[in-house]
């Protein structure tokens, strides 16, 4: 059987996610791998196919003891045979699997790496079959990545005294240069192959906020979303008890997880919030490694993270099942000082301070970036051909450009004349004329720019030179107590042959969108079958497999096998909990199931209209459906009905008077754009045409004008497509 039909027969799905199938070829022709993917990229998914086209027993070596159950059930709800050995079994439970294993009857075997210290466990099983190792959180082996194990250096050991001499597959989420090379060469992979695949994470928004009443914040955003599952990330115990004392207070569902719990407090907590008992979890960043939960909507970062590599691995965590998800990190000044002292007082090693305080430093400057925040991210992670992810607050945010040119001239030249480095309050009390003794003792009150910028606060000005940090016109050291240093650019700048523009921006607090009324029932139904097998909803379907269930309205069995993530196994088991349901729901509302084309458009808020596949046929019926709509309606009105999002409407639209032209009716774009809009748009058409849209919407954003696709798309329809009958 190859890796395709596998796929559908066990997972239920059509299609392999990018970088998937290439490895998994990879790992089946004996090659050693090493995969850079992101959280929710689908790891777990490349060394589960190819155990099952090998020969023999995969072991996973995975640091997640207290998740290793969730994940075996899991697998076995999939239909394929997996156990787990760690702390929690005793040895008559451990040398029944053995027993099994021995017999050919196990196909995956999870393992702590801390089993791998037990002579005698070493001694049962290196006789096995064993045709792959797969390291899961492979980033734990270098003492450069931001979880090092000590228990990971003995896996190599543990791989050469194997007799099967299998195939090694390294798994991780978030690897810099050196952590890849650390890798590659603790666990002496030979002649690996190496994959970096989809770090960016396109259902992933990403907001950053700062300035703010954090705990007000989190109470309207909990309010506002209060029927999504989320996770709210503390750096500190203390912050962890208080913010879930106040949604607690507040009679919202939420649990916690820190290591002050004692181990049945978080494993109880964990439970709850995995099986859907809690909807929020409120936790450090002890809390979810491994978590398969597929529905997180929504991650809250209520402290900074203390590096890059932590913080993507967490908002990977929301949106697992592929399906929009909010991002948002509340930012104060004040978290620099507490992540400082954590890496102080928890790694006593000069180096790896050194090292984590160059990686705080990259969070610093990540948070004030003007430009897209992913675009940093994946700079950071060495994917550089990345421009822009149209889904962060700064690329969507509306925003004016102001130059600041002479305000960075003054900051640049104030650390010139200052001589020596200092740090940026140093700086920041020269500027401001700060009466402070040691701008005295240093004699700096007598430089003339001192007391240059008065007319800003402190934290207004910081937050300035922190933007010119992120932007490199200007460098900083790396260690606890970082000086300010000028660079290139800063000369350029200086001597005018550089402008300093700076995006300023407008935030507004985005909620998510409500689920139809069939989605709910589904989950509803869904949660009672769980409850029935004791095991997360999740595990029986997925948020994504319902919502294309409430869309194709599958009615027999060969429909249910084309919803997403319905393989063999859970059709014959699951079949008639919710083909019952679902014809009852089309009976009750009078659907006529020839028209589900329509029914799909008129559900189209609960998928991603860029990931469906319809025939030519399929799209004009959508087009001529909502073109039909706009007869009676406005634009706005139709968005409002159907609950699409605007661009959607649009791309429909637009499509349709490209291809087809002609209409009987008028159509009233007044609403639309302004008559300046208007005027730009055609402005740049005469230069360059309207055949494509992009280099429009290019040409307008170097004349400094932000206007929106929808509206190009407008003015377009209507000056040169539309043509009245």
């Amino acid at each position: 059987m190859n890796a395709n039909n596998i796929l559908k027969k066990y997972f239920g799905y059509d299609s392999f996610r990018k970088g998937q199938e290439e490895i998994i070829t990879k790992i089946v022709e004996k090659n050693d791998t090493l995969a850079i993917m992101p959280t929710g990229g689908g790891k777990s998914i490349c060394y589960q196919i190819s155990s099952l086209m090998l020969d023999g027993i995969t072991i996973v070596i995975s640091p997640l003891i207290s998740l290793m159950k969730d994940q075996v059930d899991s697998i076995n709800e999939n239909g394929i045979k997996a156990y787990y050995i760690n702390s929690s079994l005793d040895n008559f439970e451990i040398q029944d699997i053995l027993n099994e294993a021995n017999m050919g009857n196990v196909k995956i075997l999870y393992i702590a790496p801390e089993r791998l210290k037990s002579n005698e466990f070493i001694s049962q099983i290196k006789n096995l079959n064993i045709s792959q190792i797969a390291i899961d959180e492979a980033h734990c082996v270098s003492q450069w990545g931001h979880d090092f194990r000590p228990s990971y250096t003995d896996i190599r050991n543990f791989i050469d005294i194997i007799n099967s001499n299998p195939v090694v597959s390294a798994f991780t989420a978030t690897a810099t240069k050196e952590v890849k090379e650390d890798i590659v060469k603790i666990l002496k992979l030979k002649n690996p192959k190496v994959y970096s695949f989809g770090f960016d994470r396109e259902n992933l928004s990403i907001e950053v906020l700062k300035g703010i009443n954090k705990k007000n914040y989190i109470l309207d955003y909990v309010k506002n979303n209060k029927d999504k599952s989320g996770i709210i990330y503390c750096a500190t115990r203390k912050e962890v008890e208080s913010i879930s004392e106040i949604l607690n207070s507040n009679h919202y569902d939420v649990t916690k997880y820190h290591g002050g719990l004692n181990n049945l407090e978080r494993q109880t907590n964990q439970e709850d919030f995995v099986y859907d008992r809690k909807s929020i979890m409120v936790a450090t960043n002890a809390f979810g490694m491994g978590i398969d939960k597929p529905d997180i909507r929504y991650i809250i970062h209520n402290n900074l993270p203390s590096n890059i590599e932590a913080y993507y691995q967490e908002i990977g965590r929301a949106g697992r099942d592929n399906l929009d998800s909010e991002c948002i990190l509340l930012y104060d000044s004040k978290d620099i000082v507490l992540q400082k002292y954590l890496i102080e007082s928890s790694i006593s090693n000069p180096l790896r301070q050194e090292d984590q305080f160059k990686k705080l430093k990259f969070m610093n400057e990540f948070v004030h970036s003007v430009d897209c925040y992913k675009k940093y991210i994946l700079d950071y992670f060495g994917q550089d051909d990345f421009t822009k992810c149209n889904n962060c607050s700064n690329c969507n945010e509306d925003y004016e450009v102001i130059d600041r040119t002479m305000d960075a001239k003054k900051v640049l030249s104030c650390i010139y004349r200052m001589k020596k480095p200092y740090g940026v309050n140093m700086i920041i009390d020269v500027l401001r004329g700060s009466k402070n003794k040691k701008v005295f003792d240093f004699n700096l009150e007598k430089l003339s720019t001192y007391n240059i910028m008065n007319d800003y606060s402190k934290e207004d000005l910081k937050e300035f030179i922190n933007i010119l940090l992120s932007l490199k016109y200007l460098e900083q050291t790396n260690s606890k107590f970082p000086t300010v240093f000028l660079n290139q650019i800063s000369i350029d700048i200086l001597k005018g042959n550089m402008e300093v523009l700076i995006k300023q921006k407008l935030k507004k607090e985005i909620v998510l969108e409500e689920n139809n009324s069939l989605l709910d029932i589904l989950k509803g139904i869904r949660m009672e079958v769980a409850r029935e097998n004791k095991v997360p909803p999740y595990m029986i379907f997925s948020d994504i497999s319902l919502k294309d269930m409430s869309i194709k309205l599958p009615v027999d069995e060969a429909e249910f096998l084309e919803i997403n993530g319905v393989g063999e196994q859970k059709l014959q088991k699951y079949k008639d909990k919710f083909l019952p349901v679902i014809n009852k729901y089309i009976e009750d509302n009078e659907i006529d199931c020839s028209f589900k084309d329509e029914m799909k458009i008129k559900n189209i808020k609960t998928t991603n209209p860029k990931k469906e596949k319809k025939s030519d046929g399929k799209k004009q019926k959508a087009f001529e459906f909502y073109l039909n709509e706009l007869k009676t309606k406005d634009f706005y009105s139709v968005i409002e009905e159907y609950q699409i999002q605007e661009r959607t409407l649009f791309n429909h639209i637009f499509t349709y008077f490209k291809e087809y032209g002609e209409i009987d009716f008028d159509i009233d774009f007044k609403d639309l754009y302004t008559d300046e809009e208007q005027s730009l748009i055609l402005d740049v058409i005469d230069k360059i045409g309207f055949e494509k849209l992009r280099p429009i919407k290019e040409e307008l954003e170097k004349l400094n004008y932000d206007i929106e696709y929808p509206k190009i798309q407008a003015v377009i329809a209507k000056e040169f497509y539309i043509k009245k009958k």
